[in-house]
């Protein structure tokens, strides 16, 4: 039995190096032992290293003057070690030693995903955890868990504000950038109140909501917050119905669909006057923009998503990084700093379409805007995190050998003796099992960007994983993200380090018994109205703390 074990074994190795191309077995032969990892001080010097480095660190307590997030829709833990392999293969390197610019972040943490209503979340509930620090419930965008999906009548007097508000109403300037349209449910919570995320313009609202007076996302864009930079895409909610796209006058899809009439890029740029706002929705009217002398920039590169990167046409849109250099050099002319968001919207896409390329590759362009980021601000003043909102079905299996693809086959057949790709979906449009058996694709290319990996079970749109993410941060009480931590924890140690919002305690010089009074009675705001005997009791039990602890 040991033998015949083994006989398949080679046989299954034969077989993928058979099937490989001869780049793919150079790779194997010459990375599957490095040299060097065979000796144990390597090891022990890289850990010695490591270890020295974490010594040396000193927390850094300052005041946050710039808060930058970075957000990979639906960049799980998963998505985060198939791109670092990626990222180092795309560099002629065997990968898993790659060191991405967010493994560098020196303090980590793992956030609970979980909607108020689901096990495993979308993209609006979990944004208006991170974002506005309240958790609520799938589909709704700005509002507490008291509102219901879709119905607009629950809307009202649940609204929730984000953090991009508090920073806005602090005196900074506040941006988002993302791949997606600008009204998607991550940049939309920053600014909108809506019962449903699809409500991007008023042609997807239904009547009754309209007639209960809901606003769409787009039209929120301009009258909720002052947002000083805007970039995305999403031209077609904000054009009455009929307006022919500049990029696409041929394509009626990509056409203008208000149904009110009016067009909200002519309306935002009235509401300018007097200051610098650039409207641009190519890449040459783009690179035009100077950072210098411009105040506002909305820059909407398609009608609605963007194109994924590796499909880009970087004549007419620019990558996500430098979406994000232009929006900080715009930001960082206030000298009470800046929040700004930055999403990898479409990683997310990818994923849902259960092309793994799309995906990672969309990653690896995520990592080089948060490389960007760090560029160009100084960690002494700028707290920048990157975190996801979600993660998805996507696994990363089959004993892979060193160096070998990620977006390759395992050298391990399945027991009906066919191939399988080292990464795969639970679900999705990838289900090709026919007569209960597999397609044999061993002569597939399953590096190719169009390449539907195959999953478990069959459904039009692959869906989200209910794992926690990872939150990684650095700069300005970075070493509030730690442990394992609620989402909704997120807007609030970003508020704290920045001295926005509610709790300005990082910023005052008091004594610290003053504080904690402070503490003690604030945190009983919410049910002083319901509970005053409670409120008293808890200040009598502040006023002995105080007393003692002075």
């Amino acid at each position: 039995m040991e033998t015949q074990k083994w006989s398949i074994v080679a046989l299954c190795l034969l077989g993928v190096l058979g099937s490989t191309t001869a780049k793919d077995r150079y790779v194997f032969e010459k990375s599957l032992c490095p040299v060097k990892e065979e000796n144990p001080e390597f090891w022990r010097a890289q850990g010695a290293k490591a270890l020295q480095a974490a010594l040396n660190r000193k927390l850094n307590t300052n005041v946050a003057k710039n808060i930058m997030l970075f957000l990979g829709d639906g960049m799980g833990i998963t998505t985060i070690t198939a791109a670092r392999i990626l990222k180092g293969q795309m560099h002629n390197q065997s990968g898993e030693e790659t060191v991405m610019t967010m493994d560098t972040f020196p303090h980590a943490g793992l956030l609970k995903t979980y909607s108020v209503d689901f096990q495993i979340p979308d993209s609006s509930s979990t944004a208006t955890a991170y974002l506005c620090g309240v958790k609520t419930n799938l589909n709704t965008v700005g509002v507490n868990a008291a509102a219901r999906n879709g119905i607009c009548k629950t809307q009202k007097g649940n609204e929730v504000t984000s953090i991009l508000k508090w920073a806005k109403d602090a005196g900074k300037s506040v941006g988002i950038v993302t791949t997606t349209r600008v009204q998607h449910a991550t940049p939309a919570t920053t600014y909108a109140h809506s019962a449903s995320r699809k409500w991007y313009s008023d042609a997807d609202m239904p009547a009754s909501a309209k007639k209960e007076g809901c606003t769409d996302i787009a039209s929120q864009l301009l009258k909720n917050t002052d947002i000083d930079v805007i970039i995305g895409g999403g031209r077609k909610y904000m054009t009455p119905k009929g307006t022919w796209d500049p990029e696409y006058p041929r394509d009626l899809a990509s056409s203008g669909k208000r149904q009110d009439g009016r067009h909200l890029i002519s309306d935002w740029q009235k509401m300018k006057v007097g200051k610098v706002a650039r409207y641009v929705w190519n890449r040459t009217d783009f690179d035009a923009v100077d950072p210098d002398t411009t105040d506002y920039l909305m820059a909407l590169f398609e009608p609605g998503d963007l194109r994924f990167d590796v499909e880009r046409d970087p004549t007419m849109d620019p990558s996500i990084a430098e979406t994000t250099e232009k929006a900080i050099r715009i930001l960082s002319k206030n000298p009470k700093g800046f929040f700004l968001l930055v999403e990898g919207g479409r990683i997310d896409q990818g994923h849902h379409a259960s092309r793994a390329s799309m995906a990672l590759h969309e990653t690896v362009a995520f990592d080089n805007a948060v490389a960007k980021g760090l560029e160009l601000t100084n960690e002494e003043e700028t707290l920048t995190l990157v975190t996801a909102d979600h993660s998805h079905a996507f696994t990363f299996n089959g004993y892979p050998f060193r160096g070998q693809s990620i977006l390759g086959k395992s050298p391990l057949y399945g027991k009906d003796m066919l191939p399988y790709t080292t990464l795969m979906y639970g679900n999705g449009p990838g289900y090709k099992v026919v007569d209960n058996k597999r397609p044999d694709i061993g002569k597939v290319d399953t590096q190719s960007k169009d390449y539907v990996q195959l999953s478990a079970v069959p459904l039009d749109t692959e869906t989200h994983g209910g794992e926690d993410v990872a939150v990684l941060a650095r700069g300005p009480m970075a070493h509030l993200f730690h442990g394992v931590q609620e989402q909704s924890y997120l807007a609030h140690a970003m508020a704290y380090a920045g001295c926005v919002g509610r709790d300005l305690r990082h910023c005052e010089s008091r004594p610290q018994h003053t504080n904690t009074k402070r503490i003690l009675v604030s945190a009983t705001d919410d049910d002083r109205n319901s509970a005053p005997s409670q409120v008293s009791s808890i200040s009598l039990v502040t006023a002995l703390l105080v007393a003692v602890l002075h």
